[in-house]
């Protein structure tokens, strides 16, 4: 293989490959955090690549992709990649990485079972969900990654819904594979150390990327990166990596902002009340003291 030349980004004092693997082209919403994210994961992994794709948004910009696709059911994304990998190892090729590209309603839902049946056998690809938190695809419904008290076409106003988002990071991580991380397009350079990391390892590395939506969330999609990073700032979408199950990273943000903040730039929450949004933002309080606790390291972003 030819070496790949490198650009290094001063800004960020990392070095990435040139090659685009996810070319101009894709019909995904304006403002899609999750068409960016795929591809800088394909130029970070190089051109030995092979990607397999359910039903989800991702069908619309993964189209666009110069990287052999396998299109596959709702349900068996894992297994799909679980077979591309035995594929390639029954030829001998090791070389070659399987990324499995879902959405949170084909992971947290309808896929949890082929993807913990393979995680539990510790199956050789990378999982990244790209959480934009709800079944955008198809209308807006609810899936199980929807945060409580959000607005759907399936929670219809006076109904929001009532439960919280499922804790996916933490299923995943109670499997024991070898590494698990979050991260979102805010934060590139963090998000490009943790897929370079994964790349050098074997088993089944599993990403959560969140993915604010424009249309789902109900925000003007020149807004996606901000939504993002404020994500991150309110606590409500933390950073982190979990080795081997046990092993916890915490990224703790450089400034802290309001959840009520985060949640008055969204239309899906314009109808809470300020009671309301004074219990979420206990709620995530109290979550954040939970992952400071199990963390064994907290570090500053």
């Amino acid at each position: 293989m030819p070496v790949e030349k490198l650009r290094r980004l001063k800004q960020f004092d990392i070095e990435v490959p040139e090659a685009e693997y996810a070319p101009p082209g894709h019909t995904a919403c304006a403002g899609c955090p999750g068409a960016a994210m795929m591809r800088q994961m394909l130029k970070l992994l190089g051109p030995k690549v092979v990607l397999t794709n359910p039903a989800s948004c991702s069908g619309y910009f993964a189209r666009a992709v110069e990287a052999p696709l396998c299109r596959c059911l709702f349900e068996v994304a894992a297994a799909s990649g679980t077979g591309i990998r035995a594929a390639l190892d029954v030829r001998g090729d090791k070389e070659t990485i399987v990324l499995v590209w879902a959405g949170d309603g084909g992971t947290a839902d309808i896929g949890i079972q082929a993807l913990s049946a393979a995680a539990e056998r510790n199956e050789d690809f990378i999982y990244a969900c790209y959480d934009n938190e709800g079944y955008m695809m198809t209308g807006m419904q609810r899936s199980s990654s929807t945060p409580a008290g959000a607005w759907t076409t399936t929670t219809p106003l006076p109904q929001p819904k009532k439960e919280r988002k499922k804790d996916l990071v933490g299923i995943m991580a109670a499997h024991h594979i070898p590494y698990v991380a979050t991260a979102t397009i805010a934060y590139p350079q963090d998000l490009v150390r943790k897929v370079l990391k994964a790349k050098t390892m074997r088993g089944t590395r599993f990403f959560n990327l969140l993915a604010p939506c424009p249309t789902g969330w109900r925000f003007a999609p020149n807004l996606s990166v901000k939504l993002a990073r404020m994500a991150v700032e309110s606590r409500v979408f933390p950073l982190l990596e979990v080795e081997d199950g046990v092993r916890w990273t915490v990224q703790r943000p450089q400034q802290e902002i309001s959840l009520r903040d985060y949640m008055k730039m969204q239309g899906r929450f314009g109808h809470l009340e300020e009671a309301d949004m004074e219990a979420m933002e206990k709620s995530v309080g109290e979550e954040w003291e939970l992952l400071l606790a199990k963390a064994s390291r907290v570090c500053d972003l």
